[in-house]
């Protein structure tokens, strides 16, 4: 999944998300650090970092399935747009 996407995401549910979560995800998509920097900066290994990445996203994915909210808001500001062409 792109970057972009994942933020829009996290712009959503970033505060269903655990404190550990929300550093990593801001860390690696608002601050463009490597796995290896974010792991000296929160003290764990970039193995640690990669899985909690992964469960982030996964997490995030799985609210939108489950509630759709993004979907909609898009498909809402569509409709405006069109309005207003």
């Amino acid at each position: 999944m792109e970057a972009t996407q994942l933020i829009m995401l996290y712009d959503y549910y970033g505060d269903l998300l655990t404190e550990r979560q929300k550093e990593c995800f801001e860390l690696r998509y608002n601050q463009d650090l490597s796995l290896g920097e974010i792991g000296q900066e929160l003290g764990i290994s970039r193995q640690g970092v990669y899985d909690n990445l992964s469960r982030t996203e996964m997490q995030l994915l799985n609210m939108e399935r489950k509630t759709g909210c993004v979907r909609r808001d898009l498909a809402c500001r569509k409709a405006i747009e069109s309005v207003y062409e």
